[in-house]
């Protein structure tokens, strides 16, 4: 349909590109959002990944409908980020292992006039305990960088997985039900 507005993926995850694709669905382009990610004082996780899917989606100056997410890894009130490094990497798995741990995908979606909806989805994840070797043998892969928490799920560390309670897609990083309902909230049509 001509004049149709873009569809614009305010991020630069491979993953969410990928996941995207599962479901049919081919931004028209991709333009990553830098923003402030600094949680506030005092923010929860689940609040503080809405606030940064919001915010990249307010960030992004293309015109057409914008697409962004934010994905926390939280155990209990910690927020656990990007691995700065391997041994923030380390840490972080020794942290998570042999417990629960939850994962947060804030989406939000900007229509064309200006509107925003968003949505978090909220997933459990419980980690076997890991042993010395296994941590070490994972931040060698470097399958941590750029992922919130210090792991992928849909890589290594998926053996590292025992259980899972809620949205796989929320974990790897945008969760496709609640992404394709809000897109079609606000009218976005294929």
């Amino acid at each position: 349909m001509p004049g149709k507005p873009p569809l614009i993926l305010a991020s630069a995850s491979p993953r969410r590109l990928d996941l995207l694709a599962q479901i049919g669905l081919v931004p028209d382009k991709v333009a990553p959002t830098d923003i402030d990610e600094t949680r506030r004082k005092d923010e929860a996780p689940r609040a503080l990944a809405e606030r940064l899917a919001r915010e990249k989606a307010a960030a992004c100056t293309e015109a057409g409908y914008v697409l962004a997410a934010d994905t926390v890894v939280a155990v209990g009130q910690r927020n656990l980020e990007k691995a700065a490094n391997e041994a923030e990497a380390e840490a972080f798995l020794r942290l998570l292992s042999g417990r629960a741990h939850q994962c947060i995908t804030g989406v939000a979606v900007r229509a064309p006039d200006g509107r925003v909806a968003s949505r978090t989805v909220l997933a459990r994840v419980k980690m076997k305990r890991l042993t010395e070797a296994e941590i070490a043998a994972y931040v060698a892969s470097g399958e941590w960088k750029g992922k919130a928490g210090g792991y992928g799920i849909q890589g290594l560390a998926g053996g590292f997985i025992t259980a899972i309670n809620g949205s796989y897609t929320a974990i790897v990083g945008l969760p496709l039900y609640e992404t394709r309902m809000l897109l079609e909230g606000m009218g976005w049509r294929r």
